[in-house]
């Protein structure tokens, strides 16, 4: 399965997950795709409400919970610490699980 996220005001796809890859597991995914270290949380919005999740969080779980309000769930990943550009960045993110 596949989880849009929203990175630095680009919509981003992080391929290969499944109802059990955490939310730790899309944040280094995310991370390592756009060459940039620090700390980062992923923001999950519901009709502008934001939530962050915590790392052991699974954002598909969290997607079938929501059931019919699931297609207004945004993603977003959200930088805490400080950045280190390491390389380019890529439209399309295959996640640790």
């Amino acid at each position: 399965m596949e989880l849009k996220v929203w990175v630095d005001g680009a919509l981003r796809v992080v391929c290969g997950l499944s109802q059990n890859t955490s939310c730790q597991d899309v944040v280094i995914s995310l991370a390592q795709a756009i060459g940039q270290t620090g700390r980062y949380v992923l923001i999950m919005k519901v009709r502008g409400t934001e939530r962050p999740l915590v790392a052991d969080e699974c954002p598909l779980q969290q997607l079938v919970q929501l059931g019919q309000l699931a297609s207004e769930v945004q993603f977003i990943l959200r930088r805490n610490g400080s950045v280190l550009r390491n390389g380019p960045q890529e439209e399309e993110i295959s996640a640790v699980k």
